[in-house]
């Protein structure tokens, strides 16, 4: 086993290119480094305009000082597609509720007239919940989102060629209308959701292909790579992004490349913290089929993760899905009562 990691890496994104627009080898090392030892790493220089992330954070936190009636007119239990406002509290992650209110959004698409009872992910696919009387938010999360997809599509090419395939080879599952997703989530102190306790959101990992996310300075993110009991903190870095590998890459290498486990532990009594995680994902109807690794790296494939309660699935649309019903227990049972099972909203599916 490899000596256990203590630190989250950074890199400059900025720097990842020759002049010929390959990718530089160094920055490749430390990515594949970075990508199967920890699952985590932080960049930096990624494209923002100056002053965005500060601005996007900005926009967030005066969303959720709006009064409760406002940031309820646009209750995700209205939406098939779980978007919208999640109510405090409501959100469960290994059974237990998150300490943590939250705007959920995605690709502004029509909803599928006619959806395969065979395949009902795709009814995922529909129209976001923004506040009318608040333009700023939609404004700034969706410029995000753009920015999100540039850089989220950059860095999975730099992961291909860093583990020996063309820079390309995820491009099919994304071709089209990729599936991301995008948060803006306020976590509240410790006592104001009893239930929760310390937890921010609990242990889990993560859908898709990559995460990309925006942390203000408050900090409680954690992780815990493949192979280790101890748990490391992910400090702030001003204008830095926090990227992890989702189940999806997990799922193609056979576990060279982990979803790794992450938590958010509550801010203090009295303190709120701000985040914008955003999840570069394929098409709902994407099937990730297991990549042709080089010997040497195959030979360091962990096999993907065996939780029987929570199986990693081929199919990202049925992926997603199991995972939202999950996470989002009442809005499954208004409009997914035949996935779900009799108690506490628990995916069937």
């Amino acid at each position: 086993m490899s000596t256990a990691r203590t630190s989250i890496p950074v890199l400059d994104l900025s720097a990842a290119k020759e002049a010929d627009g390959s990718f530089v080898p160094g920055f490749l090392d430390a990515l594949r480094d970075a990508a199967h030892h920890v699952g985590f790493f932080q960049v930096t220089g990624y494209g923002a305009r100056h002053g965005q992330e500060q601005e996007l954070l900005d926009t967030v936190a005066e969303f959720f000082r709006l009064p409760l009636e406002d940031r309820l007119a646009l209750d995700n239990r209205r939406s098939p597609q779980f978007r919208g406002y999640t109510r405090l509290g409501t959100e469960i992650t290994r059974g237990r509720a998150d300490a943590r209110e939250q705007i959920d959004f995605g690709p502004e698409l029509e909803p599928l007239a006619d959806v395969p009872a065979d395949r009902p992910y795709l009814r995922l696919q529909g129209p976001n919940q923004w506040p009318a009387a608040f333009p700023a938010l939609e404004k700034a999360a969706m410029e995000w989102a753009e920015l999100m997809s540039h850089v989220g599509a950059e860095l999975l090419s730099a992961i291909a060629v860093s583990i020996g395939l063309r820079a390309d080879h995820f491009d099919e599952p994304f071709a089209g209308t990729p599936a991301w997703m995008g948060k803006l989530v306020h976590y509240v102190g410790t006592g104001v959701v009893p239930e929760a306790g310390e937890q921010g959101v609990g242990l889990h990992a993560d859908y898709g292909f990559v995460t990309l996310l925006l942390q203000d300075a408050v900090g409680g993110l954690e992780v815990k790579p493949y192979g280790q009991e101890t748990w490391i903190e992910v400090p702030p870095i001003p204008e830095a992004l926090v990227v992890n590998l989702g189940e999806m890459l997990e799922v193609a290498t056979d576990g060279y490349l982990m979803a790794t486990i992450h938590r958010v532990t509550a801010p203090p009594a009295g303190v709120d913290r701000y985040s914008v995680p955003f999840f570069w994902s394929p098409r709902l109807d994407a099937v990730i089929d297991k990549v042709e690794l080089p010997p040497a790296l195959a030979a360091d494939a962990r096999g993907v993760s065996d939780d029987p309660e929570n199986p990693m699935l081929a199919s990202y649309g049925a992926n997603v899905l199991k995972g939202w019903l999950r996470a989002h227990p009442e809005t499954a049972r208004i409009h997914y009562p035949e996935l779900v099972g009799p108690t506490h909203g628990g995916a069937a599916y």
